[in-house]
């Protein structure tokens, strides 16, 4: 069943996610309102993943190790600043076109390096594959527009505290449910 559930929300995930980039006109055709549809589809997509991976179960090809778990740690923390730094439109923006997706493919490799079963290679590989997917997507679709104007220092320090804040959270959640981030 674990598989099952695995399987459905990564389909379900990409699913929502790649659907406007596809079939842009029928997305259009559904107008602002299924903004709502796609939100509980994403958040249903989570929940199916995560349980999913908690029941799924498979062959463990390398373990958890210090070095494997250091590295994590460090693309971690690079993949929230990412994420941060796109909200804040700060200089790595500037350089990196899509800094969310590229936060999600770092966040999943990190997390493939670190968990070396099938469920992980699944559930993480399947993410990546849609991230590399989407940004193959949107270069097709649209112009790359080059920010302008001065980065703002408050937005680079609010990018870096708010990536600290973020990935203590992290840390405490996974911690919580049983998977230790620092080993």
């Amino acid at each position: 069943m674990g598989w099952v559930l695995l399987l459905a929300g990564l389909a379900l995930w990409i699913g929502a996610h790649v659907f406007k980039r596809v079939a842009p006109d029928r997305r259009a055709a559904f107008g602002d309102s299924f903004k709502g549809v796609v939100a509980v589809a994403i958040v249903g997509s989570i929940v199916l993943m995560v349980l999913g991976y908690g029941r799924a179960d498979g062959a463990v090809f390398w373990g958890r190790n210090a070095a494997l778990t250091g590295i994590n740690n460090l693309l971690m923390i690079f993949a929230v600043y990412l994420y941060a730094a796109s909200g804040m439109k700060t200089a790595i923006t500037r350089r990196i076109r899509h800094p969310q997706l590229t936060a999600v493919k770092v966040w999943a490799l990190a997390h493939i390096l670190v968990n070396g079963d099938v469920p992980s290679l699944v559930l993480f590989g399947g993410l990546l594959g849609w991230a590399v997917w989407e940004v193959i997507l949107i270069n097709r679709q649209t112009e790359r527009v080059q920010p302008t104007g001065p980065v703002e220092t408050r937005k680079e320090i609010m990018a870096i505290v708010g990536t600290v804040v973020v990935y203590g959270a992290i840390a405490w959640v996974h911690a919580w449910l049983g998977y230790p981030v620092f080993g």
